[in-house]
C-alpha cells in the first residue's frame, strides 16, 4: 500500500497503466477498498497520507485534476502537408509551423499581428494593438493597421523610433502655437466669466422676485404697515438670510424636533440669542389677513407657562415662524424618554400638569380672542431650564390649516390618541377638544404609557380607551405608574384619575373647562401637599439593599435636577437633616 508516480515522456502513442495483483490482500481492502490513479499536470501533486482513502481524495477534488495535453497535426512536416488537401492551416493569415519536440508533425499560428483559430477559415483576426500598450508599446500617438500599427510622435515632438524611446520637443517649434493656445485660453476664461457673471445676476433678481412675491402674497406688506404706524411692536420680521446664518443653512445636526407640521432648527442669533426656527410643510395662506391678525395675536401673549412668537419670515413660499429657544426638550422626553432608571416624582408631574392646564386656561379666556390650540399633546410642553412647562404651537390649528382632505387624514394620524372624537366627527375645534387632549396628557403623567401604547408584539392600545374602560371596573390602580405608587397615593392618584376621566367625556358639553381644570389640580396639590413632601422624604431614608443611607431615590434624583442640585448637594441635605445613618 501506498503511492508512486512516474514521468510521461514524449513521442507515445498509447500509455497504460495498472495495479498489482497484491492490492487484493483483504487487510489492504479493508483499510482502502478502492485504488485509483490519474494523469496529472507535471508539479501539481503532492503527496498527502491524507489522500489514503480513496473518499478523501474524491472529494477534496471533485472537479478532477488538471491536465495537459502536447498535440500536433499528422505526421508531415509543413512542405508535405500543403501539398495535401488535409492540410490544416486554412486561415489566409495563419503560418504553418514544424514540430520536434513530440515527434512528427506540425502546428498552425495566426500570423504576427493577427489573433484567433487558424484551423478556421476567416478564424484569425486582426489584433488592434493600440489597445494593449504594454505588450504594444508606443510613446506617441498610435495608429492601428491591417496586421500591425504606426506609432508616431505628435507635432513639435520627434523620437528615432517612438515605440521603444520618448518623443522630444523640437527646439523653437512650438512658440506660435503656444502663443495662439495662450490667446484662445484667455478668451475661453473671459467667456466663461461673463456667462457665469450674467447667470448669477438672473438669478439673484430671479429669488429676489420670488421674495417680493411671497412677502406680499403671505402678507408681509399689511405686518410691515403695522409696524411702521407702531400698531404693532411684538414681532420682528426675519429673512430668509437672517435664519439661514442663524441654523447655518438649516443644518441638519441644529434639528431639535420633527413632527407632522414641520421641522424645529435651534438657531442663534447675531446678538447670540437662541432661539427655535420652525419651517412649516403646508399652509393656507388664501385668508391672508386673517393669518397676519393671528400672528400679532400670538405674539402678543406674555404667559410665563406660553412659548413666546419673537417673529416671523414671510419671504418663503411657506412662512417660517421663530420661538423663544426652551433648552430641557419635551414632557414626553421626560416621561417616555431614557428616564428608566431615575422616575420624576408625582409632585413635579402635578405641577407641570398645572402649569399647562393654566396656559390652556389662559389662552381660552384671558385674552381678547380665544386661541383653541388643537394639537395638545406631551410633545407639545416643553421645559425651560428648571423645569417649568411651557405649551408651544398655539395657534397652528388655524395658520396651518391642510389644502386638502388627505392632508387633513396626515395631520389626523400624526396625533392619534389625543384627538377630540367629537371633533373627529365634526371637523370643529373648540377649547373642550383641548380639555380632552389635555386628559390624554394627565393620564400619561400618572400612567407613563404613551397615548398609544404596546403591551405585548403587535398589540396596540389607546390610553384613553383602556383607561376609561379601567375606571368603570374600578381597576384604574392597575395602570399607574408603580414608581409614584407609595403607601397613602392610592386616593391622590385617584383624584387625578377622576379629573382624567373627566376631560375624556364623550360629550364636549360634559367635561370641565381648562380653568376648572388647573384650579382642581391646584386644590389637589395643596390638600395632599404634606403627603407629597413626606412621600419625598421617605426617600431620602436608606432603604434594604441601597449601598449608601444618602443613596438617591428615582424620584428624588429627578426632584434635584429640578431644583438645579447635584448628587453631592442632595448629599449634604440628607446628611443634614438626618445624619450619616
Amino acid at each position: 500500500m501506498g503511492c508512486c508516480q512516474t514521468a510521461v515522456t514524449g513521442n507515445q502513442e498509447f500509455f497504460i497503466f495498472e495495479f498489482a495483483d497484491y492490492l487484493q490482500d483483504p487487510r489492504l481492502q479493508k483499510f482502502s477498498p478502492c485504488s485509483y490513479g490519474f494523469i496529472v499536470e507535471d508539479g501539481w501533486f503532492n503527496f498527502d497520507p491524507y489522500y489514503a482513502k480513496l473518499s478523501h481524495f474524491r472529494e477534496r477534488y471533485r472537479d478532477g485534476v488538471p491536465f495537459v495535453v502536447d498535440w500536433v497535426v499528422g505526421n508531415e512536416t509543413c512542405a508535405e502537408a500543403k501539398k495535401n488537401m488535409s492540410y490544416a492551416c486554412l486561415d489566409m493569415k495563419s503560418v504553418c509551423v514544424d514540430t520536434s519536440n513530440n515527434g512528427p508533425g506540425y502546428l498552425c499560428n495566426c500570423s504576427t499581428g493577427y489573433e484567433g483559430n487558424p484551423y478556421l477559415q476567416g478564424g484569425c483576426q486582426d489584433i488592434d494593438e493600440c489597445q494593449f500598450p504594454s505588450k504594444y508599446p508606443c510613446n506617441g500617438e498610435c495608429i492601428n493597421t491591417i496586421g500591425g500599427y504606426n506609432c508616431s510622435c505628435p507635432h513639435g515632438t520627434h523620437s528615432t523610433d517612438p515605440k521603444s524611446t520618448p518623443c522630444n520637443p523640437i527646439p523653437g517649434s512650438n512658440k506660435p502655437e503656444v502663443n495662439v493656445l495662450i490667446g484662445t485660453s484667455i478668451r475661453v476664461v473671459f467667456l466663461v466669466v461673463c456667462i457665469v457673471a450674467t447667470l448669477i445676476k438672473y438669478q439673484r433678481r430671479k429669488l429676489s422676485k420670488e421674495k417680493e412675491t411671497f412677502f406680499k402674497q403671505n402678507g408681509g406688506q399689511i405686518l410691515y404697515q403695522k409696524i411702521l404706524s407702531k400698531q404693532v411692536d411684538t414681532v420682528i420680521i426675519f429673512t430668509i438670510g437672517d435664519l439661514m446664518k442663524a441654523t447655518s443653512n438649516f443644518d441638519k445636526n441644529r434639528e431639535i424636533g420633527t413632527g407632522g407640521h414641520g421641522i424645529v432648527y435651534k438657531g442663534i442669533l447675531r446678538d447670540d440669542k437662541a432661539v427655535a426656527v420652525k419651517r412649516s410643510k403646508i399652509m393656507n395662506v388664501a385668508q391672508t389677513e386673517e393669518f397676519i391678525q393671528e400672528l400679532i395675536i400670538l405674539s402678543q401673549i406674555n404667559h410665563r407657562n406660553v412659548v413666546r412668537l419673537l417673529g416671523c419670515c414671510l419671504e418663503v413660499e411657506v412662512p417660517i415662524l421663530v420661538y423663544e429657544f426652551i433648552p430641557n426638550g419635551t414632557l414626553f422626553d421626560l416621561i417616555h424618554g431614557n428616564y428608566n432608571i431615575h422616575p420624576i416624582s408625582l409632585e413635579v408631574r402635578l405641577r407641570i400638569a398645572q402649569e399647562s392646564a393654566e396656559a390652556l386656561a389662559y389662552m381660552h379666556v384671558s385674552i381678547n380672542q380665544p386661541i383653541v390650540h388643537g394639537d395638545v399633546k406631551s410633545l407639545n410642553i416643553l421645559l425651560d431650564e428648571n423645569y417649568m412647562a411651557k405649551v408651544t404651537d398655539f395657534g397652528l390649528s388655524k395658520l396651518l390649516l391642510p389644502k386638502d382632505e388627505a392632508q387633513l387624514m396626515t395631520m389626523v394620524q400624526g396625533t392619534l390618541g389625543y384627538l377630540d372624537p367629537e371633533y373627529l366627527q365634526e371637523r370643529i375645534l373648540t377649547e373642550k377638544s383641548d380639555v380632552y387632549s389635555f386628559g390624554v396628557v394627565l393620564l400619561e403623567l400618572i400612567t407613563r404609557k404613551m397615548a398609544i401604547y404596546s403591551e405585548g408584539p403587535g398589540e396596540r392600545k389607546n390610553l384613553a380607551s383602556s383607561f376609561l374602560q379601567a375606571m368603570r371596573e374600578n381597576r384604574a390602580q392597575a395602570l399607574f405608574d408603580t414608581s409614584v405608587m407609595d403607601v397613602g397615593m392610592e386616593h391622590l392618584l385617584g383624584e387625578v384619575a377622576e379629573l382624567g376621566s373627566l376631560c375624556l367625556s364623550i360629550n364636549g358639553a360634559e367635561r370641565p373647562s381648562m380653568i376648572q381644570v388647573a384650579d382642581k389640580l391646584k386644590t389637589i396639590r395643596s390638600t395632599w401637599r404634606e403627603l407629597l413632601r413626606h412621600n419625598e422624604t421617605e426617600l431620602l431614608i436608606d432603604k434594604p439593599g441601597t449601598s449608601s443611607a444618602c443613596a438617591l431615590s428615582p424620584s428624588m434624583y429627578w426632584t434635584g435636577r429640578i431644583m438645579g442640585m447635584d448628587g453631592s448637594a442632595w448629599q449634604a441635605v440628607s446628611q443634614e437633616n438626618f445624619g450619616p445613618g
